[in-house]
């Protein structure tokens, strides 16, 4: 912490929705410092994306990287427009650079489902859904990430890379939170690995070290699935799944579809993690489509405060930041009990102030 009880917040606004929705997980954490009396929140906006790209042809500026590697903690809104791109047509994701840069090698996508949230599924366990996707975050097929080879202008060739070093602590991560979640009465105590292993030696491998991981914890389950058969499941039977770990890229899809169980992107939060350092973010893009318009959901953007307040209060021992977080989340769960708060994303007319205002009511009162 920066003084005995104050934490010090890398805020990246970044770009689009990203910029918007920021702005009310500030205020609701605000609050919640101020009832706590116990800790506050000194905030440093740092500017990256593809709009400083645009202004100064560099995405992630050095001095940017050093002020976010020296907070307490980093919390991100979304970077990337469609219409900057680099030369060789990628978009521009200063968000990857940061994983790669802290070693954030665990991407921790939560799927919760609660009362009144705007769920898909009819089936009623659907409502109920409490599991969690662990994505690699540093290797995988993003390994070959500005490094494609081209053979003339006929092929284009990118690599695979899994390594021992990156699925041991992958699958050592997820077997914790297992424990953890077990002990808390909140999972089965399993871990799946998804992986493509009867077709690519390189997920037969990542397969091999995740069993031996999983074998120092006999305490727990661990089975594996193919990602085609996990993308059949998370569509016919989610509710089956407790932790699961993948590669980079499966990861990136999954998520993205088990975030639809939720009731799309603006409801999905996530975490980025290392060893030493945590990234919290939305799972949504920047959403160009809908800026300035008030139609963003925030309520991905505060359960990723409530993430980042659950993981301070971990690695700081803080039951009361724990507390915090949980607080925070229960009050995006009851803003929704009713059923009435719709977003704009599932037809409804809620928008981004109707959201937080209501989430800033419940902690408020």
């Amino acid at each position: 912490m920066t003084t005995s009880n104050s934490i010090h917040v890398a805020v990246l606004p970044g770009d689009g929705i990203g910029r918007e929705v920021m702005q009310p997980c500030l205020e609701c954490l605000d609050v919640l410092a101020a009832k706590s009396g116990g800790f506050s929140f000194t905030y440093e906006t740092l500017e990256a994306g593809a709009g400083v790209f645009r202004d100064t042809g560099v995405a992630l500026p050095d001095d940017v990287v050093k002020k976010a590697g020296a907070a307490d903690v980093m919390l991100l809104g979304a970077m990337g427009l469609p219409d900057i791109r680099y030369e060789d047509g990628r978009e521009i994701t200063p968000q990857i650079e940061l994983r790669e840069i802290f070693d954030l090698y665990a991407g921790v996508r939560p799927v919760e489902t609660f009362p009144g949230s705007p769920v898909p599924l009819k089936d009623p366990r659907a409502a109920q859904l409490d599991f969690v996707l662990i994505r690699e975050n540093t290797e995988g097929l993003f390994a070959s990430r500005g490094a494609c080879e081209m053979v003339g202008d006929e092929e284009a060739r990118d690599t695979m890379v899994i390594t021992r070093k990156g699925t041991e602590r992958l699958s050592d991560f997820a077997l914790k939170l297992a424990e953890r979640r077990k002990a808390q009465g909140r999972g089965q105590g399993r871990v799946t690995c998804i992986d493509k292993a009867n077709v690519f030696g390189s997920f037969a491998f990542m397969r091999k070290v995740f069993y031996e991981r999983a074998a120092k914890f006999p305490e727990l389950a661990a089975d594996h699935a193919y990602v085609d058969a996990t993308s059949l499941a998370l569509v016919r039977n989610p509710w089956v799944f407790d932790v699961m770990i993948t590669e980079n890229m499966f990861g990136d899809i999954l998520s993205d579809q088990a975030a639809a169980l939720m009731g799309g992107m603006g409801m999905a939060p996530s975490a980025d993690i290392g060893d030493r350092h945590g990234l919290f973010q939305p799972c949504h893009g920047t959403a160009p489509d809908i800026m300035g318009t008030g139609k963003a959901n925030p309520s991905a953007m505060l359960l990723s405060g409530a993430m980042m307040l659950d993981w301070l209060g971990e690695t700081m021992n803080s039951p009361e930041l724990t507390g915090a977080g949980e607080t925070f989340r229960n009050a995006v769960r009851a803003a929704f009990a009713d059923g009435n708060l719709r977003p704009y994303e599932v037809g409804g007319s809620a928008g981004l102030r109707e959201v937080s205002n209501r989430v800033l009511d419940i902690l408020k009162g």
